[in-house]
């Protein structure tokens, strides 16, 4: 029998929501990304034993035990692989992964573009907030030049990492960027991202409220955020995109830089695919032995 819409289950964001308390500083941007991702979920319908979290190391790494979904708190900048084994073994669930900019743009920085290039049906979102937060206040790869920090006492001498450059240089199909200071905006965005067929990279600036700059905070970037839909933007030129995404670090432009109009297939269903052809001329189970029993 097949079931109609009004049969299916409906969810709430507090149906997301584990008894553990978080302990990220008051304040903290990652409390109205938490918050997102579980309207979200709801949104997307899908029951917690459905989902999976990955995460790696730092505050934002957090999130997965704040969720009712399946989590992972795995090791630093180890997320993207190890969400990647998750989903081809177990190709059902809807799996994602979270970091900061930290763990994924300086020890997980190799592992991105190889996610990339396979383009697992992941969503991958990343909290960042150009500092190391859980860690005390070190320079991260996003910290702007001259950033004085703990490591970096007369200021900083490099360039910060262009996340958003990063990933659509690198081919990634779907780009977003959000902040928690546009709650309702940054919810349906990561809906958008976890509905897409594919690797979907979302970048949230999500203020440090004890290291991070005053102008990184909530309050300075309600006053700060430009909506691309404000400027019709056009998601689907990846040109446009490019030239969108080198304003990183000097505007806050939220809303979705990227959505491939033709997304590739995904990694998966190509392993699928293999396994099915190869199936077809393999031996039962039962006699596989008999190749190497002498005759």
């Amino acid at each position: 029998m097949t079931s109609t819409l009004a049969e299916q289950p409906k969810f709430s964001p507090k149906d997301f929501k584990s008894d553990l308390k978080p302990i990220w500083c008051p304040g903290c941007g990652d409390f109205g990304v938490v918050q997102a991702i579980y309207r979200a979920l709801a949104a997307i319908g899908r029951p917690a034993h459905e989902i999976a979290f990955v995460s790696g190391i730092g505050c934002s790494s957090r999130i997965p035990g704040y969720t009712t979904a399946y989590g992972f708190n795995s090791v630093h900048g180890r997320a993207l692989p190890i969400a990647q084994g998750l989903k081809l073994a177990r190709p059902e669930l809807l799996v994602l992964a979270a970091g900061g900019d930290g763990d994924g743009f300086s020890i997980g920085g190799g592992h991105v573009p190889h996610t990339i290039r396979r383009n697992p049906d992941i969503t991958y979102i990343v909290m960042d907030n150009q500092i190391y937060g859980l860690t005390k206040g070190q320079l991260s790869p996003t910290s702007p030049k001259g950033l004085k920090t703990v490591t970096s006492g007369m200021g900083s001498l490099e360039n910060p990492v262009n996340p958003l450059m990063y990933v659509l240089s690198y081919g990634a199909s779907f780009v977003a960027q959000g902040t928690p200071a546009d709650l309702p905006g940054l919810a349906a965005m990561i809906e958008e991202a976890i509905r897409f067929p594919g690797f979907a990279f979302v970048n949230v600036q999500s203020p440090c409220v004890t290291y991070g700059e005053e102008g990184q905070q909530i309050k300075a970037h309600k006053a700060a955020m430009k909506a691309l839909d404000s400027v019709k933007h056009d998601p689907t030129n990846l040109l446009a995109a490019l030239e969108r995404a080198q304003s990183y670090g000097h505007e806050l432009w939220t809303g979705v830089f990227y959505r491939n109009p033709n997304p590739p297939p995904t990694y998966e269903a190509l392993v699928r695919e293999r396994q099915e052809a190869l199936s077809k001329n393999a031996s039962p189970r039962e006699r596989i032995l008999d190749q190497f029993l002498q005759k």
